[in-house]
């Protein structure tokens, strides 16, 4: 990325690709391309491996032939000396200095002056540029995109597998940890058994379950579509960059604040990095700028939303996630048309409660799109009715994300042929709705899919699933299958000998290397004596 998309998206991959500067200009005369970095804000910003190890880099730039900017290409970039590791004449390159975490890790910058590359360093599988500087388009811009499209569908596994082990941790030290009386005169209980530790904890284990399928999901779509792409289908090509921007968004929010909320669970003990979390969340956290920072990804989501809704209203039918669209009412919904819906949810059946979530997608994806029909009918500009209607086009792609990752884990739950775990796991896919539903009352109550007494119900179900949920809480962590070593924490060990273990590692730390520190010789011994 370079730093002015940086500045535009506050991300570790610039978000606003088309206004990237470095520029690729083709010679035909000798058959190069001339890299160039024009500006301040043209350097390459942030790409990991690059201050210090890489040799080659893969550099997005505008490629500019016969007098023409042909937009974004990728291109194989020298930066080093095989032999030496210095940089190539008209590189500048090194590490962009500390950051949050990933201390390991050498981001670095890249500055290229008229730095030339051999015209077969082009990435050329869709786009070409012949000898004579001829361009050869590909059949859609948006095959540009494919490996940020890749990434983000990789993020999403990503979230289920950092959420699932700050859970582990978490549940297994509730586990573990005795504090305060139940009853007077009774041993301590496991704070596991605190119903305000379960209403933490066991919502985030649902979304760890229901994310690591929605990851296995998008990992299988992606490589269904990639092959239909190969050969030469691009109709399934628009969602799917749809449904990455929007889940890896809704995902990696969701699994940062969890992590946080998994920390924090622990008590004092979890801000020791011996807990493994702080660990954690700093190495997960900017999944929600890289790649594409989250805001834009969700009104990325949204241009897909409002453009299907566009769609079914002209008459057209839509397919994939967003077909549920094909139902909806033609006329504007006024209130008195709301209240009058039928409400017909039942609150323990899953299949029931993905149409809940489908109405509610609909319903805020129909406000979001008339609201900017309604924007546009001010006569404002696209881009002003645009950013005058983005609260709510976020909104929309949040719930139709949320309506996906329901229907999806619900799907899953007839997939599973064992009756006891899908039991379980169906408890699990209940307490994921029920809980979205009760963080997001408002939706459901002003588009009438429910009822005050339903939400009453909602909430009532939802504490008597945590005391179901307890009863294997322990187990379904530990179906994670974290080994020790990849776990990192103390607090998470799988034998449960978290004391012992945490005063061990205690005694390990840097500053018990000596009894007496040298700082006390070099600054309290000299003070102490003119007393």
């Amino acid at each position: 990325m370079e730093l002015q998309t940086q500045r535009r998206s506050t991300g570790l991959k610039g978000t606003h690709l088309r206004g990237l500067e470095t520029t690729a200009t083709y010679d035909p005369a000798t058959q190069e391309f001339i890299l160039n970095s024009p500006t301040v804000t043209s350097i390459k910003w942030w790409p990991g491996g690059l201050g210090k190890t890489s040799n080659h880099a893969i550099v997005l730039a505008q490629l500019y032939t016969q007098g023409q900017c042909k937009g974004l290409h990728a291109f194989i970039v020298p930066i080093r000396q095989l032999g030496t590791h210095e940089p190539l004449p008209g590189i500048t390159v090194g590490d962009i200095g500390p950051k949050f975490g990933y201390d390991e890790m050498d981001n670095g910058y890249l500055k290229m002056d008229n730095f030339r590359i051999p015209r077969e360093n082009m990435l050329m599988k869709y786009a070409q540029v012949e000898p004579d500087g001829t361009y050869v388009k590909p059949l859609s811009d948006k095959l540009t995109y494919g490996t940020m499209v890749f990434i983000r569908s990789l993020i999403v596994g990503d979230s289920a597998r950092s959420l699932s082990r700050a859970c582990t941790i978490a549940i297994r030290y509730s586990a573990v940890r005795h504090q305060s009386e139940l009853k007077p005169g009774e041993p301590e209980p496991q704070i596991l058994d605190y119903q305000t530790q379960q209403y933490k904890l066991f919502p985030l284990l649902a979304t760890a379950y229901a994310f690591h399928f929605v990851g296995a999901y998008i990992k299988d779509t992606y490589r269904r579509i990639s092959g239909d792409i190969n050969e030469g289908d691009l109709s399934e090509l628009p969602e799917l960059h749809a449904l990455t921007a929007g889940l890896k968004a809704f995902t990696s929010w969701t699994a940062n604040a969890g992590i946080e909320e998994c920390r924090m669970a622990c008590g004092g003990h979890g801000y020791s990095r011996c807990s493994g979390i702080p660990d954690i969340y700093v190495t997960f956290t900017p999944s929600c700028t890289y790649e594409g920072e989250n805001t834009v990804m969700m009104l990325q989501t949204a241009r897909f939303l409002v453009k299907s809704y566009t769609q079914v209203s002209s008459g057209q039918r839509v397919t994939g996630m967003v077909s549920y669209l094909n139902d909806l009412s033609r006329q504007r919904i006024q209130p008195q048309h709301v209240a009058a819906r039928t409400v017909t949810v039942r609150l323990n059946d899953p299949v029931s409660l993905v149409e809940a979530y489908k109405a509610r997608a609909a319903w805020l994806v129909e406000a979001a799109a008339k609201n900017l029909e309604a924007e546009l009918n001010h006569r404002r500009s696209k881009e002003d009715a645009w950013n005058k209607t983005s609260v709510d086009l976020v909104q929309a792609s949040e719930a139709h994300c949320h309506y996906v990752i329901v229907k999806l884990f619900t799907a899953k739950l007839a997939e599973i042929s064992n009756a006891a775990v899908r039991a379980v796991l169906t408890e699990l896919c209940l307490l994921y709705a029920l809980c979205g539903i009760s963080k997001n009352t408002g939706d459901f109550l002003q588009a009438g899919i429910l009822t005050d007494a339903q939400i009453t119900q909602v909430k009532q179900r939802v504490k008597e699933l945590l005391a179901v949920i307890r009863l294997n809480a322990v187990a379904l962590v530990d179906s994670f299958d974290f080994h020790d070593s990849h776990l990192g924490s103390v607090l998470g060990r799988y034998d449960g000998n978290v004391y012992e273990n945490m005063f061990e590692w205690a005694k390990k730390s840097p500053l018990n290397k000596t009894e007496v520190h040298e700082s006390f010789h070099k600054h309290l011994k000299p003070m102490q004596a003119k007393l």
